[in-house]
């Protein structure tokens, strides 16, 4: 009877009321304190049962024995702003030991304090990996090379491409980019720096690194790890295209003239010499380029090598090229038609393997007739400022180049025609018919092209 009078009794019913509320306040936290913390020898003698069961270790932390006999790390916790509890695995043990679980156990609660659920967090740290892993160096390269091959000529890019999958990516194309290395490019390229080919080694060295600060700006990698590696291999000797003196320039003419290659060849080099155009541009060179009422070759700016548009005159001696060329070209798009297949131009480097089967291997290239022409340009006194349009050279001074955007096509038409000329005196010192007509791309047999271009 007095028990039951205790609990009618109001200040019982005050204490036990607050006894109540200090013990819900205290919740699991209070109680996991009072946890006995697992030992490694509890948990080894710890033996399967009929069913699971957990060994707690106390803040959330419990191994979990199945009836198979497997043991497993569980951390239960409450889940920020839900407030539902839930458990995180941190994986089996002995794989993971006890002390492991514990650094798990401690930086899941560090999370939690920070209102960030750890499972959610390490679910999207896995698939941020898994991601990072399927990102490799080679869709990077394709996905910089996109990009890059917009500002360069077809050209440039083909060879930019080439080199790459030649001397990059079959080695370490698939690994993820994230851990691709300095030592691991390096020792990628001593088999092209062995063989001597250092120039190319720096190109692609120059084109990794590109390639790196891509992926940092685009936030794939963190930095560039292959800054500097072009200092592991030597630097290649400066050398500029070999050209000839002004005074050769009668023996080149003399050569070409007797050269056993193709006609389309003969004119091509004819048309470089003249035009003073790179190899590539001339070698891709479209019938629909050609402005015979301007009496202009107008080469759009995606051809050219700095991105803007040349407009290159056609002199009485260039158009006798086109008349010539007319024939050899049928129904192509281009002037200078691939042999194997005309809906392509010919390639960039014809005219380098013709000088070369010329006999001019060393002394002359077909970038190094440019430099001819400007040599003896300058020889004649006319404006560098000219002659430097007529090579669509690009002013280094950006000030300069700001003022100064005339392209001086009348003066540049009276250059251009000087030069024409002066390749038909050169020629014809010995022989009287100019080197544009029948004496070179028609020499004729009877109606028919001489087979002594049959190269």
């Amino acid at each position: 009877m007095s028990s039951d009078r205790n609990l009618l009794n109001p200040t019982f019913l005050v204490t036990l009321e607050v006894t109540l509320k200090t013990v819900a306040e205290m919740g699991v936290t209070s109680m996991a304190r009072t946890v006995k913390p697992l030992s490694n020898t509890q948990i080894h003698q710890a033996k399967p049962q009929d069913k699971e069961y957990n060994l707690p270790d106390g803040d959330g932390l419990a191994l979990r024995i199945k009836p198979s006999g497997s043991k497993l790390w569980l951390f239960n916790y409450l889940r920020p702003y839900t407030k539902r509890r839930t458990n995180m695995g941190f994986g089996a043990y002995p794989e993971v030991s006890l002390a492991d679980a514990r650094r798990r156990r401690a930086d899941a609660r560090v999370l939690l304090a920070q209102d960030i659920d750890p499972k959610e967090h390490r679910d999207a740290q896995i698939k941020l990996q898994l991601e990072a892993n399927e990102l490799t160096f080679e869709r990077v390269i394709n996905q910089w090379f996109e990009i890059k091959k917009a500002s360069i000529t077809p050209g440039h890019a083909e060879d930019v491409i080439r080199s790459l999958n030649k001397h990059v990516i079959p080695q370490i194309g698939k690994v993820p980019v994230h851990k691709i290395t300095a030592p691991m490019v390096i020792e990628t390229l001593r088999l092209l720096a062995g063989s001597g080919k250092l120039e190319a080694v720096k190109r692609v060295c120059q084109r990794l690194n590109e390639i790196m600060v891509y992926g940092v700006n685009t936030g794939v990698v963190p930095n560039n790890p292959l800054t500097g590696i072009r200092h592991a291999f030597q630097s290649p000797k400066a050398v500029n295209n070999p050209t000839l003196k002004p005074k050769e320039l009668p023996q080149l003419l003399k050569t070409l003239q007797r050269a056993n290659i193709r006609p389309i060849t003969c004119y091509l080099i004819q048309w470089q010499l003249h035009t003073m155009t790179r190899p590539g541009e001339a070698s891709g060179a479209r019938w629909d380029e050609i402005d015979q009422e301007q009496a202009v070759w107008v080469i759009p700016a995606e051809r050219m090598k700095k991105r803007r548009e040349h407009a290159v005159p056609l002199t009485p001696q260039v158009n006798e090229i086109l008349k010539a060329l007319e024939p050899l070209s049928g129904k192509s798009p281009f002037l200078f038609p691939s042999d194997i297949d005309p809906r392509k131009h010919a390639n960039a480097s014809t005219a380098n393997v013709a000088l070369k089967r010329m006999g001019f291997h060393g002394r002359l290239t077909a970038h190094g007739m440019r430099s001819l022409a400007s040599t003896t340009l300058n020889e004649e006194g006319f404006d560098p400022d000219v002659i430097e349009a007529a090579l669509a050279h690009v002013d280094k001074n950006s000030v300069r180049a700001a003022y100064n955007r005339t392209d001086y096509l009348k003066r540049r038409r009276t250059l251009m025609e000087w030069w024409s000329t002066h390749i038909d005196c050169s020629w014809s010192v010995r022989h009287p018919t100019p080197l544009t007509t029948g004496s070179l791309g028609e020499r004729r047999n009877g109606g028919h092209v001489s087979q002594h271009f049959g190269g």
